[in-house]
């Protein structure tokens, strides 16, 4: 079986092979694919030295899986010519989320739509990832009428050039600007680009997309995303109205019973969910569950999880894993 990474050598690309590593993935060849630039150079991997391919070679080596997360434009121009001969993409990028005719997929909610046919799945934004799998428990039980989510994401969110503008603004050094502004010690309600309605692109990510994956266009959803100076994962503050009341030690009792999520929520012993210790896991992780008490069937919970894994690299590898138990490749 043969595996390509599509993107290798960037933070989400380096995340995937760590995550591959750490899952066991089984594989008889694996192929890193990355830019013109990056072409020919060697990288140790699991006591193995791999010479990066260019995207067409990879073509030519017709391999079943192909992992992608090297931009949207590449992943438009590429996924259809590999999945012209028979690979199946997964892919990182927005390029085919809202795509009608392509899955959008959280294994533990949706896997079970991939079908033979489907040579091209998105894997989710990593902001709508984590919130998704922490309501599907909650939606099957409750219903969801009304999600509102103001996120709190990680540098590491825009990629490794974001990561170098913080560290040398924290260093006191001039850095190349990444983002509009200063992101060390400030906060930017600003990720992706304005639409006209004033939402960012962001924001309009996570409303379409959870709609999506749900399959329930009546969910009324509202995002505020905000780019914060910290690594390790990307925060989240939602409120999210049901059809029905709930009981808040059901809601504990549906969460720490569903599969990829650990409760974190002890406030009286200061233990919440926090980017620092959701680093490198690919859990999601939930607390600070509370009645909204200002109006009826509304909770108020705080989710937290690596961006650069559920929200990434560790989602696309469980769709690979989910193709390879269910004979789809």
């Amino acid at each position: 079986m043969k595996l390509a990474v599509v993107g290798a050598t960037g933070l989400v690309g380096t995340e995937i092979l760590e995550v591959l590593q750490e899952h066991q993935f089984p594989y008889d060849q694996l192929l890193l694919v990355a830019s013109e630039r990056s072409k020919g150079k060697v990288i140790e991997y699991m006591g193995k030295s791999h010479v990066i391919i260019g995207l067409a070679e990879a073509v030519a080596e017709q391999p079943e899986i192909a992992i992608f997360s090297a931009g949207g434009s590449t992943s438009l121009e590429w996924a259809p010519k590999f999945a012209a001969v028979g690979t199946v993409v997964i892919d990182n990028s927005s390029a085919w989320r809202m795509d009608p005719s392509k899955k959008l997929v959280v294994p533990e909610i949706n896997a079970k739509e991939i079908g033979a046919a489907d040579k091209i799945i998105a894997n989710p934004n990593c902001s709508t990832i984590q919130m998704v799998l922490a309501l599907e428990p909650l939606r099957q039980r409750y219903g969801i009428k009304r999600i509102v989510v103001s996120t709190y994401q990680s540098v590491t969110g825009t990629g490794k050039a974001a990561v170098d503008q913080m560290m040398a603004e924290r260093q006191g050094k001039t850095p190349e600007m990444v983002y509009p502004h200063k992101i060390d010690m400030n906060v930017l309600p600003h990720i992706d680009v304005f639409q006209p309605n004033g939402y960012t692109k962001e924001e309009m990510k996570m409303i379409k997309e959870t709609k999506k994956i749900f399959s329930d266009e009546s969910i009324q959803v509202t995002s505020t995303t905000v780019r914060v100076p910290t690594m390790g994962g990307h925060s989240e503050a939602v409120n999210v109205e049901f059809k029905q009341d709930f009981d808040l030690a059901e809601v504990r009792s549906l969460l720490e019973n569903a599969p990829g999520i650990i409760v974190q929520d002890d406030p009286a012993n200061f233990v919440y969910p926090m980017p620092l210790h959701a680093h490198k896991k690919d859990e999601v992780f939930v607390g600070r569950l509370r009645r909204d008490e200002s109006q009826p069937n509304t909770l108020n919970m705080w989710i937290v999880a690596d961006n650069l894994r559920k929200g990434a690299a560790t989602n696309a590898v469980q769709i690979a894993e989910y193709l390879l138990e269910n004979k789809l490749v």
